[in-house]
């Protein structure tokens, strides 16, 4: 069977090249797209994918807000009193503040000031974005971190002990991050103290509170319990508040259905394309498919042929476009997009491949299956 569609497949070169030329752009286009997306999604979530977070934590937050690069500040007094609360082994307060970098050279930034308290840096950054520099110097007055891919959009040069100023307030950079950028904005991380004295931040708010529960204590009625007793604030599981900073983004911005449209309209005009041609395709070897059925071939073995020849296009399509979306992501590797290819991403180009090559065959396969051979000659 195989053996025979990819005899089919060489006679007809032209349209073979064509089939797999629609497949490659339109995988490459989903590819690249759906990548894209992605990468936003993760920088989106990235003030809690840059966290120290673990599973007995509870973050937060004042109760209106449903997104993490938004938050209202809250009362400090607050920190003591849900710490009180049975199963809570520790309360860590967070400060955000914005600030403006200056830097010696003239250039200037609006960037996002985030600081925690030794030793747990609760709010991060944690050790995998880590690049230069020890966690634990932020500890230090004055200390910072700065974002390795923020050089070029900044333009100017970042490296370890580089004096800056931050709302016209000198500091000095001890740390720097690398795939720990904001979307839309700049953190720079440091400590508790530190984050209030740049961002002008009253030492009576605070931004987030991070609660440790104790491992006997079910966290979901801790959080039950936050919510009902204090309904100015609202407790979260950290990971499902950056799903819900995602989603809030991603309404907001329209850029799901942006992003969503794109890969939709990929998808249909690849199918037709791969329709039509292997349509075209079936029609110039009727005489071929013909004989097949004059000799014995039943209508179940020509359109497993037809479908296999379609197989064997969106494989072959599928491996060229998948080296083009490596090569893609390697060459913007170097500016920060990080693509990652994770199995379900694989999957998903792999399953939207067959579909609209194996359903572009359908056109073709509908054709065939209604041939009479004595019609053919």
């Amino acid at each position: 069977m195989f053996a025979l569609a990819w005899k089919f497949i060489r006679f007809d070169r032209a349209k073979s090249v064509g089939i797999i030329t629609a497949i490659v752009i339109s995988i490459f286009l989903i590819g690249q797209q759906v990548g894209l997306l992605l990468f936003l999604m993760g920088l989106m979530g990235n003030l809690v994918g840059n966290a120290n977070v673990k599973d007995n934590q509870i973050w937060v937050i004042e109760s209106q807000t449903q997104n993490a690069n938004t938050l209202t500040k809250i009362d400090i007094r607050y920190v003591q009193q849900l710490q009180s609360i049975n199963g809570i082994e520790q309360a860590y307060p967070v400060v955000i503040g914005n600030a403006e970098a200056k830097f010696l050279d003239g250039n200037t930034a609006s960037v996002q000031i985030i600081g925690s308290d030794a030793p747990d840096f609760v709010i991060g950054p944690n050790q995998s974005r880590i690049f230069q520099g020890n966690l634990n110097d932020l500890t230090l007055p004055e200390a910072v971190s700065v974002e390795f891919f923020n050089a070029k959009s900044w333009n100017t040069k970042l490296h370890l002990n580089k004096q800056i100023e931050l709302n016209s307030k000198s500091a000095q950079v001890k740390l720097i991050t690398k795939n720990a950028q904001a979307f839309g904005g700049n953190y720079v991380y440091t400590n508790l103290f530190n984050a209030r004295y740049y961002g002008n931040i009253e030492p009576s708010k605070v931004s987030l509170i991070v609660l440790n529960i104790n491992k006997q204590t079910n966290k979901q009625d801790v959080i039950s319990n936050i919510n009902s007793q204090y309904p100015n604030l609202r407790a979260w599981d950290a990971k499902a508040l950056q799903k819900s900073t995602v989603k809030e983004i991603l309404i907001s911005s329209n850029m799901g259905m942006s992003f969503g449209t794109l890969v939709v309209f990929a998808m249909i005009s690849g199918f037709f394309i791969i329709g039509l041609t292997l349509y075209s395709s079936a029609l110039d070897r009727v005489k071929d498919y013909g004989t097949l059925k004059a000799i014995g071939a039943n209508k179940s073995y020509v359109n497993r042929l037809l479908i296999t020849q379609a197989l064997l296009y969106a494989l072959i399509g599928f491996s060229i476009a998948f080296l083009l979306l490596i090569g893609f992501s390697q060459g913007v590797k170097k500016s920060g997009l990080e693509i990652n290819f994770s199995f379900e991403f694989i999957s998903f180009l792999l399953g939207i491949t067959l579909f609209i090559s194996i359903g572009g065959s359908l056109f073709a396969v509908r054709k065939i299956s209604k041939l009479e051979p004595a019609s053919v000659f």
